[in-house]
């Protein structure tokens, strides 16, 4: 699989695919522009964040904001409440538990089942 390829297929933002798994976690791939995502956390797994283009803005609550560039690497921990957003398009390779809610508990107009990023 070529991951470049893999950003080919998305349409939509903020609609992460699933373009593979590791054991129990799935490797997604996702475009985001804007301020869609809602402040969230996962309450029982960590979530790794790998911008590929783009500048991501990264907001975990009570911290500095974090700007990741082309090639960074970020973990949100597990109970951390945070959102990304975007001002100009940014690819995100994304690796999750199976478990992991797409904005946790929290459902906005965004939200995508595990259904939903499998398609």
């Amino acid at each position: 699989m070529n991951l470049k390829e893999a950003f080919f297929s998305l349409v939509d933002y903020f609609s992460p695919k699933i373009i593979g798994e590791v054991n129990d976690q799935y490797i997604k791939v996702v475009k985001i522009k804007g301020q869609d995502v809602p402040w969230h956390n996962h309450e029982n797994e960590d979530e790794l964040f790998y911008v590929v283009k783009g500048t991501l803005l990264m907001e975990i609550e009570n911290q500095p904001d974090l700007i990741l560039k082309k090639d960074d690497l970020f973990v949100v921990k597990k109970g951390t409440n945070h959102r990304v957003s975007s001002t100009a398009e940014c690819l995100i390779m994304l690796i999750e538990s199976k478990t992991t809610e797409h904005t946790g508990k929290v459902k906005s107009a965004i939200t995508k089942s595990i259904e939903e990023q499998i398609h």
